[in-house]
């Protein structure tokens, strides 16, 4: 009889998931040292079309690092749900603002509107704003000129509306759209986790029966790309 100790196996996805926060950690860290390089510049390099790409290419890979820790922790039912009344009008300018500097190097119009003064939303500002925040990101990078943010009331729910300019979602996505964990396309780079992950966050909120939802859509406000987050 052997003596060796019984040989655990590893859980392959926990070690992922301690990869990947290692590797958001590292990329804070890339971000914040870079920014104190910004400020060191001359003024007339601020504005640098490379600057844009490296802020762009920074706040799309944070992006999907905080979706797969959230996937992860949605398996292992580990990833908590804080919502609390929020006043759209703000929470809608702070998702602007966190891309002014890439819209403005790139020359996209970020505009918002709120259907009614003071409209009030109950749901958790960082999940649903990682949601926004990765729409917005892959707006930027297909619009031509202009995104706009819209937050109304549908019924009873609140719908966070997302526009672009750009020649709108492929045919293919939209009829899949339900599918959406199998938009996996690697000649364009696409995975569907980022619709995935939005559906998900949009189901954690619930009231009287009802689970927020996604959509897609073509020809919206601005004649583009339209996505859309119902929030009971």
């Amino acid at each position: 009889m052997s003596d060796a100790p019984e040989e655990q196996s590893l859980d392959f996805s926990t070690v992922i998931a301690s990869t990947v926060h290692d590797m958001k950690n590292s990329l804070g860290l890339l971000m914040q040292s870079y920014g104190q390089l910004v400020e060191r510049l001359p003024a007339n390099e601020h504005d640098s079309t490379e600057r844009g790409v490296i802020e762009y290419e920074f706040l799309r890979l944070n992006g999907m690092l905080v979706q797969m820790l959230g996937l992860y922790k949605l398996g292992v039912n580990q990833l908590p749900l804080r919502p609390s009344y929020l006043e759209l009008e703000e929470f809608l300018e702070d998702q602007l603002a966190r891309h002014h500097d890439i819209l403005r190097s790139r020359h996209i119009e970020g505009t918002y509107e709120v259907d009614e003064f003071g409209l009030m939303g109950f749901f958790d500002a960082e999940l649903v704003g990682s949601v926004v925040g990765n729409v917005i990101n892959n707006a930027i990078r297909y619009t031509r000129s202009a995104i706009h943010l819209r937050a109304a009331m549908d019924g009873d729910q609140l719908v966070i509306t997302i526009s672009d300019d750009g020649s709108g979602y492929p045919p293919a996505m939209l009829e899949n759209q339900s599918d959406y964990i199998l938009g996996i396309n690697m000649s364009t780079g696409s995975t569907g986790l980022g619709l995935y992950f939005g559906q998900r966050i949009a189901e954690l909120h619930q009231r009287n029966g009802n689970s927020g939802h996604i959509a897609l859509s073509n020809g919206g406000a601005l004649g583009g790309g339209e996505f859309r987050i119902w929030l009971p």
